[in-house]
């Protein structure tokens, strides 16, 4: 059952004739509120194809964000992301410090990578879309991101938290990431495309 869908239906009469009214679930409108994403069990990572051949996968491990969830109105939440070039980890350093030179991120003139939504919308049961501006150096795009919500809890220590994963494929150049090197049997060192990948955990706040 979605997030924002569980409704129940009174009939209400108007001019003598039954009329049906949805009302959104309390449990649901419940969750309505500001949240701030937990970077401790949250992640944000990537995977681009490498030598034509093989994927390399990688995550930045400094972020933070904050969530605004209706449950009445899934239209008016909204979701905000800072992610911090300069944590780049896929495993190896000289590549790591590679994708944070010039050639790159350039993560010393661009230290931060950002999100900003301006759309969100239901796609059937717990399928949401949510839409917004990403900026990566000084190029900012639209973007869009398919999520799942993975539901609610309480955690041992009172924080009642939501959860969400997603992913979309972006063309890197698109935002002026266009190094490259050419291989001898054909091809390029590293793809033009890049999986992005979210998995959310997000604390109410009082």
């Amino acid at each position: 059952m979605g997030l924002f869908t569980r409704r129940s239906q009174n009939l209400n009469v108007q001019n003598g004739a039954a009329v049906a009214t949805l009302e959104v679930d309390p449990v649901l409108a419940a969750l309505t509120g500001d949240y701030v994403i937990d970077p401790a069990h949250s992640s944000i990572g990537f995977t681009v194809r490498h030598a034509m051949v093989t994927n390399v996968r990688g995550a930045f491990a400094e972020h933070e964000g904050s969530l605004h969830l209706d449950g009445a109105d899934p239209a008016r939440s909204t979701a905000s992301i800072d992610v911090k070039i300069a944590s780049v980890d896929t495993g190896i350093a000289d590549r790591d410090g590679h994708l944070r030179s010039g050639d790159f991120f350039d993560a010393e003139a661009f230290p931060l990578m950002t999100f900003r939504s301006t759309e969100a919308r239901q796609l059937g049961g717990d399928a949401y879309r949510i839409t917004g501006e990403l900026t990566i150096k000084d190029v900012t795009r639209p973007l869009s991101i398919d999520l799942e919500f993975n539901g609610s809890a309480t955690d041992p220590y009172g924080n009642e938290r939501v959860g969400f994963e997603g992913s979309t494929e972006i063309l890197r150049s698109d935002w002026g990431l266009t190094w490259n090197a050419a291989l001898e049997a054909g091809g390029v060192m590293v793809s033009d495309k890049v999986k992005l990948t979210f998995d959310i955990s997000a604390i109410k706040q009082a």
